[in-house]
């Protein structure tokens, strides 16, 4: 009787075993479905741009092509001035992510290492500024570029989308600092280094996982920005950027569908390698500003 009894559980046990299986496998189905559907237009896009212009209105929402025509690219990339435009677009980028990078790493360390009276109401009144939309603030920004006579200049792109990013990658690098045991500073400052001097030596180099994870974010942000390039570069058509210069496609009559679409991944492609190549990094970065 007692073995009877205590073998009782087992097929109870069981049972939940077998429901958490169903509810795993269930789950795992709804996140797969999930990500097609918002894969889905990636992937239509990229069919979409190897189609002929009657294949692309009589195929509808099929993104696989009957034809492949590569000649999209060749005709997107010359009618659209891309390359100018790419080269516009990296070098905003790169200038950008450095900019980024110095201000907000040093911000950040020193947010994190540092007391002073006020600091906790400063960090309040720099995080409301998140919630401001480039649209409230890009009066007094452009008016500002202009008396500084940056308009229509690549830094002036460059200056204002380093500080969009500011706020947000200072508290990323703040939360990674933090993190990060004092006794490697101490012993630092036995050996004779100073305040600048540990930064720039230990801690800074051991900030490498977020360097790349606000560096990819910044990258992105910058590689697919609309507004700002636009606004600031609208006296200079040449210094457009890629995803300005998309518009070339768009007619007052008419639009050139499967060279947008080809346009579209080759403005894409760049930063999707970019991602690939420094996801390890991002998410490690991630997990250590999370971490505090």
């Amino acid at each position: 009787m007692t073995a009877i009894a205590v073998g009782r559980p087992a097929p109870r046990r069981a049972g939940i075993r077998n429901r958490r299986r169903m509810v795993s496998a269930m789950t795992h189905a709804a996140l797969l479905i999930g990500g097609l559907a918002w894969l889905y237009p990636l992937f239509w896009a990229l069919g979409s741009s190897l189609k002929s212009d009657d294949q692309f209105f009589t195929s509808g929402l099929n993104p696989i092509p009957s034809h492949f025509m590569w000649s999209n690219y060749e005709q997107a990339w010359q009618e659209a001035s891309f390359g100018r435009y790419f080269l516009n677009t990296l070098l905003i980028t790169i200038g950008t992510v450095l900019v980024t990078l110095v201000v907000t790493s040093m911000a950040g360390y020193v947010l994190a290492r540092t007391q002073f009276p006020g600091k906790k109401l400063c960090l309040g009144l720099v995080s409301a500024t998140l919630f401001l939309p480039h649209g409230y603030t890009i009066i007094p920004i452009f008016d500002l570029m202009q008396r500084l006579h940056l308009l229509d200049s690549l830094w002036s792109v460059i200056i204002v989308q380093s500080s969009s990013g500011v706020v947000f990658g200072t508290f990323l690098f703040m939360g990674y600092f933090m993190a990060i045991d004092r006794e490697l500073e101490d012993a630092a400052q036995v050996d004779g280094a100073g305040f600048n001097q540990t930064f720039w030596r230990i801690m800074l180099p051991l900030s490498g996982p977020m360097v790349a994870t606000v560096g990819l974010f910044t990258a992105i942000t910058a590689w697919n920005s609309f507004f700002l390039p636009l606004v600031f570069t609208l006296g200079r058509p040449e210094l457009r950027t890629l995803a300005v210069g998309m518009y070339a496609f768009i007619g007052e009559n008419s639009t050139n569908w499967t060279l947008l679409c080809a346009g579209t991944v080759i403005t894409l492609a760049p930063i999707i390698l970019l991602f690939l190549l420094l996801q390890r990094f991002f998410v490690n970065g991630l997990a250590g500003a999370v971490k505090q």
